[in-house]
């Protein structure tokens, strides 16, 4: 595997969780009586925009690579989802979200070795 293919697989799994973050985003602008349009729309089509980026990236590399060697790096997809929530969204992030977080990532990096 050379270094494109690798940087393609991590760049897809930044698009899943932005789109992720982007789409919460623009779910708790609902709670509130004064919904801007325009910016909940902004957010809206910015997560659909990146969900579908890394739906059409993720079939191209199914495409060129085994499945069983393509899953791993979804182990990612924790580990940025929880720093993207704790930064962009100002979650508050606890001692054992992160441990389980770290082992999820330990267990899927030991699978992809395999």
């Amino acid at each position: 595997m050379n270094l494109t293919a690798i940087f393609l697989i991590i760049f897809s799994q930044v698009c899943l969780v932005a789109g992720q973050i982007w789409l919460k985003h623009a779910m708790n602008q609902t709670h509130h009586e004064t919904v801007k349009r325009s910016t909940f729309i902004l957010n809206f089509g910015l997560g659909i925009s990146a969900m579908t980026l890394w739906f059409l990236l993720w079939l191209g590399l199914m495409r060129h690579f085994d499945l069983s060697y393509l899953y791993p790096f979804e182990g990612l997809s924790p580990l940025l989802m929880a720093a993207g929530a704790s930064i962009f969204l100002k979650e508050k992030m606890t001692w054992r979200l992160w441990g389980g977080i770290l082992l999820i990532s330990i267990g899927l990096a030991l699978v992809s070795a395999s």
